[in-house]
């Protein structure tokens, strides 16, 4: 049989396993052996021993005191995962077009990519004077404020090579061009839970908040905008803007299932 034939038949025993998965999830309940054959349309002795195997993969769990059946570690991760893939941009595109509606200035969206930050969306206020922000811009890990944010709470190995590589700019501030003044500034951000850039971001005469959004496991997901004409922007750590792109960034987080303590340390 040639691999482009075999490709098309798949894996019968997969497919019935996640037959009898998926008879599971329907049921909404731990469910007993001679349950999940009837409903599967299989004897039980077939079941059980895709049972076994669910159960080493971690899809599926069985209660030793009653028997039944249910749903594992691995597929409530799978679930978690899934929703916080589906619902991160959606709800973070909510987030900031309310935090926009606060504060009347222009917020926006960043997620990570393999090349650093990039924005994904971005709110214009209702004002005569804005900043406008492209969609699809790549932004630097140092001199913006989402960067700095993703830099401060990703994991090293991950930034590493993109931090090092901007340090190589001659024309990067004389304040971010060692390690220690980088760690520096990291550690200030996490700190404070938000990032603030001015007088560099991207176009002169711009300035910058940023706050992580963390996912249920702990990990930064977006990076919340706020982004303003330098000298007409509210930049004061007790602020309004500050204050209140910090809570939608909480809000967004626990929405998110994030649990983690920064929650209680930034409310």
């Amino acid at each position: 049989m040639s691999d482009e034939s075999d490709g098309k038949h798949g894996v019968q025993s997969l497919e019935i396993g996640m037959d009898i998965f998926r008879v599971m999830v329907n049921g909404q309940r731990s469910m007993a052996l001679k349950d999940i054959a009837a409903a599967a349309g299989m004897p039980a002795s077939k079941v059980h021993r895709y049972l076994v195997s669910l159960i080493r993969s971690g899809l599926v769990e069985q209660d030793p005191h009653t028997s039944r059946y249910d749903l594992g570690s691995f597929a409530l991760n799978v679930g978690l995962v899934s929703i916080d893939r589906l619902d991160r941009i959606r709800l973070g595109l909510a987030a900031i077009a309310d935090l926009r509606d606060t504060i009347n200035e222009t917020t926006a969206l960043a997620v990570w990519s393999e090349h650093g930050p990039v924005i994904v969306r971005w709110e214009r206020p209702r004002r005569p004077i804005t900043v406008n922000v492209i969609t699809g811009t790549a932004l630097d890990m140092l001199t913006s404020a989402s960067g700095r944010v993703f830099a401060a709470y990703m994991a090293r190995d991950t930034v590493r090579p993109l931090i090092e590589r901007e340090m190589a700019n001659p024309e990067l501030p004389e304040d971010l061009r060692s390690w220690p003044q980088v760690e520096a500034m990291l550690d200030k951000v996490r700190h404070d839970g938000y990032a603030a850039v001015s007088g560099y971001y991207l176009v002169p005469g711009v300035e910058a908040l940023a706050a992580p959004v963390f996912n249920f496991k702990g990990e930064i997901t977006i990076a919340m905008l706020v982004v303003g004409v330098q000298g007409m922007f509210d930049m004061a750590p007790d602020g309004e803007v500050v204050r209140a792109l910090r809570a939608a960034a909480v809000n967004l987080s626990q929405r998110l299932g994030y649990t983690g303590s920064e929650v209680s340390m930034i409310l």
